[in-house]
């Protein structure tokens, strides 16, 4: 799916405008001055002669510009667009924010794609101004600029963490592309920046698009937090996750308005992967403005959109623990799915240094795989099929990541015993941050439809949705906050225009029918 482009008008409006919203969708380069500047840049709006409009600051970078030091276009939200496009183009650039480049060169970012090495970058080069390295290249940047401000990290250290193959070669690219030297970049930190960092921590604001509903973020969380794995109360959550480079502990929080990472990794290089996870676990990139402005055009949801602004529809933090979150929990309510993953944790999972909580990782799919059937309770087929969908994935023959093709990721997972379209949609939904997934077959859609006045049943439903496309993840965020289901815990709130109040943290989702060849999916209570 692609979104039409703006065209060289409306972005020039967008900068005349200063419109924080578009921060991150593109930049504006001036050749008067050389310099790239994000869309809400303070300064003066340059003459339409001397503007140029780049996709990305990589873009930007290949053409001879150096970022704005007053704006720090670098600072910026990313791009809803990846999110929005599953072409190559955006499915590369999820991929390269994923760490894949650096980890295994442009070669293995082709071949996840499905392309020669030749033919991505000409491709990349061809509508983003910029191949994979010098994409990369700007990410390391990015990553740099983080450490350099949110750390006391040396510079050399910092240098090495954000994947430079050298001190030289750090120093020359932050020259380049902010016009300062580390250490003068370092001195830009301001008051409402990150704290002073306490030694071996991380601490970063991060940024993203107002408004956010972070309350119903951090319910969802807790409602679905793993014991011993995950901690999450009304206003902050934690866990631990397992990165190419170690194990990362990490904490997000909201600070009047801000959200702020507190982090500590076994390896600091594993820090632009984490930010990208948790960006994409709590749907920064969003464009929060443009889904509310869609959504309430409809007289049905106008009040549940005024009531909750800025909603998210969460993602994931590790995709093959997704798949199996959504597998363990298609036919049973949150407290058994929790209670569920809690043992299978707990008797699977690695053990780490306890800290406020958290004592363990998620279990590996090799250890699911091999000792899951001892652990998992259910009919013997169902546990057949997790424990056979976790093999799929620790042997490579079952690949699931953020850079997968939507229909061949759905496909796959299709082609799987116990895996139907509820849980290959409600997957895509949270790997890839698809915004424009329907859920008809939910008990908890279809019960929010009800109470809002939207046809319920799943082909009503389906042809409603489809006039909110591209947004009908958000659409079905909100038909599970509207839905009237009482849980214990759970946040409430009361939706305007609707008689009821609406449970905020427990939607109840419902898998289909399985085939018959399958564990048969009967009516699910929650997916965790």
């Amino acid at each position: 799916m692609t979104t039409p482009a703006m065209s060289f008008d409306e972005r020039y409006r967008v900068i005349r405008s200063r419109d924080r919203r578009f921060d991150g969708q593109f930049v504006t380069a001036v050749r008067s001055t050389g310099i790239y500047c994000r869309p809400s840049c303070p300064a003066r709006t340059p003459k339409e002669a001397n503007v140029t409009f780049y996709a990305t600051s990589a873009a930007a970078h290949e053409a001879g510009y150096r970022a704005c030091k007053r704006c720090l276009p670098e600072a910026a939200p990313g791009s809803p667009q990846w999110n929005l496009r599953g072409d190559v183009t955006a499915r590369a650039m999820r991929l390269i924010a994923d760490g894949v480049v650096e980890r295994e060169g442009v070669p293995g970012l082709a071949g996840r794609l499905g392309y020669s090495s030749r033919h991505l970058t000409r491709l990349l080069a061809a509508e983003l101004g910029a191949g994979p390295l010098a994409l990369s290249r700007a990410h390391r940047a990015h990553t740099a600029r983080m450490l350099l401000v949110g750390t006391d990290m040396p510079a050399a250290d910092v240098a090495f963490s954000a994947g430079f193959r050298s001190v030289r070669q750090f120093n020359d690219t932050v020259r380049e592309v902010f016009g300062m030297t580390p250490l003068r970049l370092r001195a830009t930190r301001r008051a409402g920046g990150a704290e002073a960092a306490t030694p071996g921590a991380i601490d970063l604001l991060l940024p993203h698009r107002a408004p956010l509903d972070g309350a119903g973020l951090f319910a969802w969380m807790a409602a679905r937090a793993v014991r011993g794995v995950e901690v999450a109360d009304a206003s902050s959550f934690s866990r631990a996750v397992r990165l190419p480079g170690g194990v990362a502990r990490f904490r997000i929080r909201l600070e009047e308005g801000r959200v702020r990472l507190n982090a500590r990794l076994d390896h600091v290089g594993d820090l632009p992967v984490l930010v990208t996870r948790v960006r994409r676990l709590f749907d920064l990139d969003a464009d929060p403005v443009a889904v509310d402005e869609a959504l309430s055009q409809h007289p049905e949801l106008t009040g549940p959109v005024a009531a909750v602004p800025g909603i998210r529809v969460p993602g994931a933090a590790d995709p093959h623990e997704m798949l199996i979150r959504a597998m363990v929990g298609q036919q049973i309510t949150v407290g058994a799915a929790r209670t569920a993953l809690t043992a299978l944790t707990d008797q699977l999972g690695e053990r780490i240094e306890p800290h406020e909580g958290i004592d363990r990782l998620f279990p590996t799919m090799t250890a699911i795989a091999e000792h899951g059937h001892d652990v998992l309770r259910g009919p013997a087929a169902r546990i057949r099929a997790i424990t056979g969908a976790a093999a799929a994935l620790a042997s490579g023959d079952l690949v699931l990541g953020p850079g997968d093709d939507g229909a061949e990721q759905r496909a796959a997972l299709l082609a799987r015993p116990g895996i139907g379209p509820w849980t290959a949609d409600y997957v895509r939904m949270r790997v890839l941050g698809d915004p424009d997934v329907t859920l008809p077959g939910d008990v908890a859609v279809r019960s929010g439809a009800a109470a809002l006045g939207i046809p319920s049943d799943p082909r009503g439903l389906t042809t409603w949705a489809e006039r909110l496309a591209p947004w009908r993840s958000y659409l079905t965020a909100h038909l599970w906050a509207a839905a009237p289901v009482a849980t214990r815990g759970a946040r409430t709130r009361r939706v305007a225009g609707a008689a009821e109040v609406r449970n905020r943290t427990s939607p109840t989702p419902e898998s289909e029918p399985g085939r018959p060849s399958e564990p048969v999916q009967t009516p699910s209570r929650e997916a965790s």
